[in-house]
């Protein structure tokens, strides 16, 4: 096996055409603990969006590899990592700003934060649910706490996390309400939402406190979101954002309703990845794959995420967009329209 790997480097903060270079570094080397992974497939998200225009500079020195998606195989373990075995279909959640990130051929991760890739997913549908998924578990069960017959809403229900977040409400027996655009509404009901609310045609509020209020509101969006959720929660209802929100907003209407607040920057691990896992290997969650690119084109996956074409007059599809950073030998994934 070749010493080097290829990656895709962050060079300059900014525009996604000027950000990044393809570059040969040498292959990472496992240490105790940890296992080296032949990174099959990735996927790009929003984080990813905010670290190239320069979000989270402090955090990152360039050049850097970014990215926190990964779906492979277990090439080399480290000293006391025998949890895995050369050969072992992994995926996981890469820490964020920690090290080498995941627009890379070979990464190397704790085995605390890897677990065995569900059978009934592809490599690129497991890079794609990977950071999504965590999201959406951690801020409905860990955070919110979410119980069956409860009301959940979840805003932006079309994106990555809004999409993840629809079914895992679903699971849990919530009853899921969750904004979209008329077009998506099909697509959202499809995933498990019981209410569909266009919020591009009128203020959402009234539509959702005419239903009787809600739980939990799962925040993916930003703007107002903050303020105006105790307008639809019911009395000791959670909010739970996963959003930067720099632009004060008036909370005191949050007192009226006795609600509490969660402000979420996700953490990887293996025990929520296994309760994900469960999830598919119940038909309870399916990644939602718009497109997938090669490694090359992480540029043009990046302008794809932030609404631009992506060479056949298409806007930002919906769900994950993921990328093919080996040849895939496997059954072609799912992709919605």
């Amino acid at each position: 096996m070749s010493t080097s790997m290829r990656v895709v480097e962050l060079v300059r903060f900014g525009a996604a055409d000027a950000a990044f270079v393809t570059r040969e570094l040498p292959r990472p080397t496992p240490g105790p603990g940890q296992v080296l992974v032949r990174v099959l497939a990735t996927s790009v998200n929003p984080l990813d969006l905010q670290t190239r225009r320069g979000d989270y500079r402090d955090q990152v020195a360039l050049p850097a590899v970014i990215g926190n998606d990964v779906s492979g195989v277990v090439v080399e373990t480290g000293p006391g990592a025998g949890d895995f075995q050369p050969g072992d279909e992994v995926w996981y959640l890469a820490p964020v700003f920690a090290g080498q990130g995941t627009y890379a051929e070979f990464h190397v991760v704790d085995q605390a934060l890897v677990d065995h890739k569900p059978a009934r997913l592809s490599h690129v549908e497991a890079a794609g649910l990977a950071l999504v998924g965590v999201t959406a578990w951690e801020a409905l069960v860990e955070r919110a706490g979410v119980r069956a017959g409860e009301r959940v809403l979840v805003h932006g229900g079309a994106g990555g996390v809004g999409s993840a977040a629809v079914q895992v409400a679903g699971a849990l027996g919530a009853e899921v309400l969750t904004t979209a655009r008329e077009r998506d509404h099909e697509f959202v009901t499809g995933l498990g939402a019981d209410v569909a609310i266009d919020f591009s045609a009128g203020d959402y509020v009234p539509q959702v406190r005419e239903l009787g209020g809600v739980d939990v509101v799962l925040d993916t969006v930003g703007g107002d979101t903050l303020a105006r959720s105790p307008e639809v929660l019911a009395d000791r209802g959670r909010v739970v954002s996963i959003v930067d929100t720099p632009e004060p907003q008036n909370m005191l209407a949050a007192w009226g309703v006795n609600a509490t607040y969660h402000f979420l920057f996700v953490s990887p691990g293996r025990a929520k990845l296994q309760a994900l896992g469960r999830l598919v290997d119940q038909g309870r969650l399916r990644p939602v794959i718009g497109a997938v690119l090669p490694l090359a084109d992480i540029a043009q996956a990046h302008t794809l995420l932030e609404g631009g074409s992506a060479g056949e007059g298409r806007g930002r599809p919906r769900g994950k967009i993921a990328v093919a950073v080996h040849p895939l030998d496997e059954p072609p994934h799912r992709t919605t329209p």
